[in-house]
């Protein structure tokens, strides 16, 4: 087969699985409003809102391993699929919650879905980073990482259209009968519908199973001959795979913890003081910032050095963090709309400096690395107790601390040894 043959087919698999980071990120996205809808359809406190937030993020910590174990015995595509079946049993089960009005059945439709959706990036996220030149593998991740933010662009608008209409949780409203059902009706409605694209997008990954396959390289199979355990205790041997995976941890924590409030936030008599809607619509704005930030990133990072603009980026959404928490106003609803724009490198870029520097094997630091994005089912709860004592505004001291600790991991990996170079990376993964 000739190198531009090659290359074409190459091209070819890498386009059939950019697709499903659209997906996965138009789903998770979905949460922010989720949130909000919840907490007035349920009369919920801000804490037990965010378990929504929890519920899903925590399969990650659940799934990431068996995920890679996966992988690596059934190779790529059956995984995929496998995660796609996973993801639409998640939206059945978010359908019969959407229809029994039962908090619980909710929490677990989440739940089963993000296990798909982990699943899913333990599976397709080593593709996005081996189809292609070696010295690109930055490059190519942060790219995909903008299909994956143009679904997160979208999903918060249409979710709010679907799940918010006339839904207000300010202290003293009640809703009527009339639009809590309607909430759960556009609920139903759009896992409905969400179930009916993955089973779409599961045939269209079968019938392109032969490029993807062909294109793939071999699965690692050091995984699955040592297990589970052995892989979480290489992963744990290694300085800056625990490192990466705190890093990772934050930074999910933070964007999910800002993104679910967000809504909330700007609601706010003394901020915007839209209607919930409104302000669940603007979250896509929060989400948008990410998908130019990625394209922007994308050409910095071929001129800049990763941790140099890891480092840039993470100061800043710092201190946008602290305007919002020190000045409030309509202007702070701005600054945190804005911080979307400065998250957008910090995962990929995490991501590849960790498996740059860890002395781990790839698949385990890359694995641990997946585990770690059960930051969003952590910090979310925290930064929504947090508000409830005080305000919304004031929570974002909690992010602040995130990115600022993210800032010392950025200067850290500037000034530590490369152990290999980021080319090698079999599972990296995306969120």
């Amino acid at each position: 087969m000739t190198d531009a043959r090659i290359s074409r087919n190459t091209a070819g698999a890498f386009a059939s699985v950019t697709t499903l980071f659209f997906a996965w990120g138009f789903i998770t996205s979905l949460i922010d409003p989720l949130v909000a809808a919840v907490k007035g359809i349920f009369s919920l406190t801000d804490f037990q809102a965010q378990l929504s937030a929890s519920a899903f993020f925590i399969a990650y910590g659940v799934m990431s391993f068996p995920a890679a174990v996966l992988l690596a015995r059934r190779q790529a595509v059956t995984t995929i699929l496998v995660a796609l079946a996973m993801m639409v049993a998640g939206c059945l089960t978010m359908l019969l919650a959407a229809n029994v009005a039962i908090y619980g059945l909710v929490l677990l439709g989440l739940f089963v879905l993000a296990s798909g959706i982990t699943v899913l990036q333990v599976a397709a996220n080593p593709l996005a980073a081996v189809l292609g030149p070696p010295e690109r593998s930055h490059f190519r991740l942060t790219f995909s990482q903008a299909f994956n933010s143009f679904g997160t662009f979208i999903g918060p608008y249409l979710g709010a259209v679907l799940f918010l209409k006339g839904v207000e949780v300010k202290e003293g409203t009640v809703l009527t009968d009339e639009v809590r059902n309607a909430a759960l009706g556009g609920i139903d409605a759009a896992f409905f519908w969400i179930a009916g694209l993955i089973i779409l997008l599961a045939f269209f990954i079968w019938s392109a199973r032969g490029l993807i396959t062909a294109a793939a390289p071999a699965p690692p199979m050091r995984i699955a001959r040592r297990g589970m355990i052995a892989t979480i205790a290489e992963a744990a041997s290694s300085r800056w795979a625990l490192l990466g995976g705190a890093a990772i941890f934050l930074y999910v924590g933070a964007e999910v913890a800002i993104g679910t409030q967000m809504a909330l936030f700007l609601n706010s008599d003394d901020v915007l003081g839209v209607t919930l809607e409104d302000a669940g619509k603007m979250v896509s704005l929060y989400w948008g910032g990410a998908m130019v930030g990625r394209l922007i990133g994308s050409v910095l990072l071929t001129r800049v050095p990763a941790a140099t603009l890891l480092a840039v980026f993470t100061a800043a959404a710092c201190g946008l963090c602290l305007y919002v928490f020190s000045v409030g106003g309509i202007s702070a609803g701005y600054a945190a709309l804005s911080i979307g724009l400065f998250n957008s490198i910090m995962f990929p870029v995490i991501f590849t400096l960790t498996l740059e520097r860890s002395s781990a094997s790839e698949e385990a630091t890359s694995g641990f690395l997946c585990f770690s994005i059960v930051g969003g089912a952590a910090i979310p709860p925290l930064v929504g107790l947090v508000s409830g004592q005080t305000s919304y505004g004031f929570a974002f001291i909690v992010p602040a601390v995130c990115y600022a600790l993210l800032l010392a991991f950025a200067v850290a990996a500037g000034q530590a040894r490369v152990n290999r170079p980021a080319a090698d990376e079999p599972l990296a993964a995306v969120h």
